[in-house]
This record gives C-alpha cells, sequence and structure tokens, in this order.
C-alpha cells in the first residue's frame, strides 16, 4: 500500500480532552475513522460520552471512556495509567477541553475569572504535563491544543475567555521549543466560530455579524475542523512546531 494511501493515524494511539460533544466528540469520531485508537475524558456528559464512544467503535476503532475532570490531578494520572496499561502508550494528545461564560467584565466575579481560566489553560497544563512523561521516556509523540480566535484577534469576547485562550497560545509555543529535543511536537488549532459550541451562546445579531464579515460567509463545521485536526497531528504535518494555526473561513 503506498503511503499516501494509508489513513492518516493508522495504529496512533490518542487521548482527547473533553470528548463527550462538540468539537471534542468530533475529533474522536475523525481520529477513530482515520486509524487511530482513541480515548477521551468527560466531566458530567455522560449519555454524550456514551454517544461519542459508539460512534469511535463504529469507525472499527478502539476507543476507551473516561470521567475524569482536566483540573483533578489524580484522575488524569489514573486515566493515563490505565490508557498506557491497556495500549501501552499515547503517542497524540488533543488538549480540547473548554469552557466559556458570556459575561462582560464588570459584571464578571472572581470565581468566574478562576473558573474559565483553570479550566482552559490550567487544565491544558495539566493533561500535558500528565502525558509527556510516557511520550519522552518514548521519543516521540504529538501534542495539538486547541485554541480560539477569540486569543489571537481583537474580537468581542469574554475577557477571561480571550485570555485564557491567549494562555494557550503561549504555552504551546513555549511547550514545542522545550521537548523537541524529545521528537514531540506541539501546535495549536484556534477555529472561529463553529456550527457548535462556545459561539452559540452568543446572541443571533453577534453570529449574523460575523458570518458578514467572514469571507467565506459561514460559520464553521466540527467535521472539517476534526479533519484538519487530524492532518495536523500526522506524520504528514512532520516538519510544523511550535505553530498557532487560524481557522476561520477569512476574517
Amino acid at each position: 500500500m503506498n503511503a499516501r494511501d494509508r489513513r492518516l493515524l493508522e495504529g496512533k494511539r490518542v487521548l482527547v480532552t473533553g470528548g463527550s460533544r462538540g468539537l471534542g466528540s468530533a475529533i474522536c469520531k475523525e481520529f477513530g475513522s482515520q486509524g487511530a485508537s482513541v480515548a477521551f475524558n468527560y466531566s458530567n456528559d455522560a449519555e454524550g460520552a456514551a454517544k461519542t464512544l459508539a460512534a469511535v467503535e463504529a469507525t472499527g476503532a478502539r476507543a476507551l471512556a473516561f470521567r475524569a475532570s482536566v483540573l483533578d490531578e489524580a484522575a488524569l494520572a489514573s486515566m493515563v495509567k490505565d490508557i498506557e496499561g491497556a495500549w501501552e502508550g499515547i503517542d497524540i494528545l488533543v488538549n480540547n477541553a473548554g469552557m466559556s461564560q458570556p459575561l462582560p467584565l464588570p459584571l464578571m466575579e472572581p470565581s468566574d475569572w478562576d473558573l474559565v481560566m483553570d479550566v482552559n489553560a490550567k487544565g491544558s497544563f495539566l493533561a500535558a504535563r500528565a502525558v509527556l512523561r510516557g511520550m519522552i521516556r518514548r521519543r516521540g509523540g504529538a501534542i495539538l491544543n486547541i485554541g480560539s480566535l477569540a486569543g489571537i484577534r481583537l474580537i468581542e469576547a469574554p475577557a477571561h475567555y480571550a485570555a485564557s485562550k491567549a494562555a494557550v497560545k503561549g504555552l504551546t509555543q513555549s511547550l514545542a521549543k522545550e521537548v523537541a529535543r524529545y521528537n514531540i511536537r506541539v501546535n495549536c488549532l484556534a477555529p472561529g466560530l463553529l456550527e457548535d459550541g462556545v459561539g452559540q451562546s452568543l446572541p443571533e445579531h453577534r453570529l449574523e455579524e460575523y458570518v458578514r464579515h467572514t469571507a467565506l460567509g459561514r460559520v464553521g463545521t466540527l467535521a472539517e475542523v476534526a479533519a484538519f485536526a487530524a492532518f495536523l497531528v500526522s506524520a504528514r504535518n512532520s516538519y510544523m512546531n511550535g505553530e498557532t494555526i487560524l481557522m476561520d473561513g477569512g476574517l
């Protein structure tokens, strides 16, 4: 079989954080269809997790689901240990777990700021730390952090969300430099508004304004972002490191 005919992630072992719904679920399904074994975690959405698990298994891929918060260090360590025990390693981490709140800064409580910063930025740090130890031992791997247009461009977005996604961009750059010596690549995919996810909490007029200013005249689909994510972590993208790729339809 020609190398170009092989599925992008054939034989790879993947962990996706926040895989029970939205973009995380779409990434799990796409990665499974590209030949990867896919594990994911979720916090509360057991029904969504069951659907994602079934969808990944329907592609013929191996799948594992774990109820664990990205802020629970012990649960993350236990999950990674279980995945490595079952599959003898993790090749790819997708830091997708995230959240937002439609709050203007004057109405934002410190607890609101802390929650969004913790889930989006600290959660990425904790998950990466848990997985990197095995990647370093095996001298190889790829990490994809899911950022946001809000962390890069001057747009109207909740301040804590924008700050947390800007932090993810900075984490990507620093970590990419730090672990490159171990043949581990770290990149960031920053989507604009999608058909599902945090952008759907926006008022209708804000969504219409976004579409009006976007060159393609529409929001993105989960499937097309998931497909690009699969390419970014694949061996066909072996010379990209420390980059944040904006995927916003041409805003």
